[in-house]
């Protein structure tokens, strides 16, 4: 209900913005990534065969809940486009993927091994990033 005027100052600083988004993303009740589809995602990314590992992520994102699929093609969109900027913001796909892998991609319960978890999210994040064309 909150009425935001993008025009207050306050906005003009981008890791405002940033954090916002980030902030958002972390307080949906769901992550962009259902819990449901999380261990799909992981055991994907670890499947070594490149061609299969792509078509198996790309089926995965096509299965997400339309609101999911939809919001995660406008984010992805939007974070190639951050990354095209990369020598100017210094935001590499690596870069982006380590910011918002654990934001975007997490389990239900944070139990097991976060560090590996955390390697694994962003990995699917960055293999999004590296095929938006294919995958949407």
């Amino acid at each position: 209900d909150e009425q935001l005027d993008l025009d207050d100052g306050r906005w003009e600083d981008i890791h405002v913005v940033t954090g916002a988004l980030k902030l958002f993303l972390r307080e949906l009740p769901e992550p962009l990534v259902p819990f449901s589809h999380f261990d799909k995602f992981i055991a994907a990314i670890k499947i070594q065969d490149p061609s299969l590992r792509g078509r198996c992520i790309r089926d995965l994102v096509l299965s997400l809940p339309p609101a999911h699929h939809d919001t995660m093609k406008v984010l992805f969109r939007h974070l190639c486009r951050v990354v095209e900027h990369k020598e100017e913001n210094r935001m590499s796909v690596q870069s982006v993927a380590i910011v918002f892998g654990p934001t975007l991609l997490r389990p239900a319960s944070e139990e097991g091994n976060m560090a590996m978890h955390m390697v694994f999210q962003n990995q699917v994040v960055e293999h999004i990033l590296n095929h938006y064309g294919h995958i949407f």
